[in-house]
């Protein structure tokens, strides 16, 4: 299967495989869109190794893209706190001055004030927005594994294995609450018409393509 992707340059993919934007460097349009990370567990009789990679890649991106997010909320928090103190100075030294010079110098420092807001916020959306978005694709990965390892009836995992010996069921457990609330939230975007993380075949994503 040939590929659309630029060749002999660097760039930034989704594998085919784990949905991972992963580094590539194709030499030929026929080169397989496939991650270093997946290209030992292609193949049908090592799908069970492959969802159990797949849950540990999306778990540990997604915990990463969280922690980063978190820091960077952190970061910028404290960055606003320090502007907000020395725009406090210099309005306290615009009140001293304006019994002297003209009022005009207060409206300077208020466009000031806006122009350091507006750039803070700017950078805050898209770091966010980026942020939001590597949840998203971690999350529907996570989504994609748990379609297929679930709690069945009679015990059973819906893989067809007994649930307490389904590794892969095991290791989505403690995100299972995590990906309900995700799924839930984007739900919501999409019937809204908002921007949504939901992968294209999620039912919600599908029966809005039949309406």
């Amino acid at each position: 299967m040939t590929h659309a992707h630029p060749l002999h340059v660097d760039v930034e993919v989704a594998c085919l495989c784990c949905l991972a934007p992963q580094p590539f460097h194709f030499t030929s349009l026929s080169d397989h869109v496939v991650c270093s990370l997946c290209v030992h567990h292609i193949g049908a009789e090592k799908s069970e190794r492959r969802d159990l990679e797949h849950v540990k890649l999306w778990a540990s991106r997604w915990a990463l893209a969280e922690t980063a997010h978190a820091d960077y909320i952190a970061e910028t928090d404290a960055l606003l706190f320090g502007r907000d103190k020395d725009l406090t100075a210099l309005r306290d030294q615009v009140a001293e001055l304006s019994a002297i010079v003209a009022g005009q110098f207060t409206a300077g420092i208020e466009g000031v004030r806006s122009l350091l807001q507006n750039d803070l916020v700017k950078r805050a959306e898209r770091n966010t927005e980026l942020a939001r978005r590597q949840i998203d694709w971690a999350m529907a990965g996570i989504w994609r594994i748990e379609a297929l390892h679930h709690d069945a009836a009679a015990q059973k995992c819906s893989c067809g294995r007994m649930a307490g010996s389904c590794d892969e069921s095991a290791a989505i457990d403690p995100l299972r609450q995590a990906l309900l609330d995700w799924e839930k939230k984007n739900v919501a975007l999409l019937q809204g018409g908002r921007r949504h993380g939901l992968p294209a075949d999620h039912p919600a994503v599908l029966a809005q393509r039949i309406r």
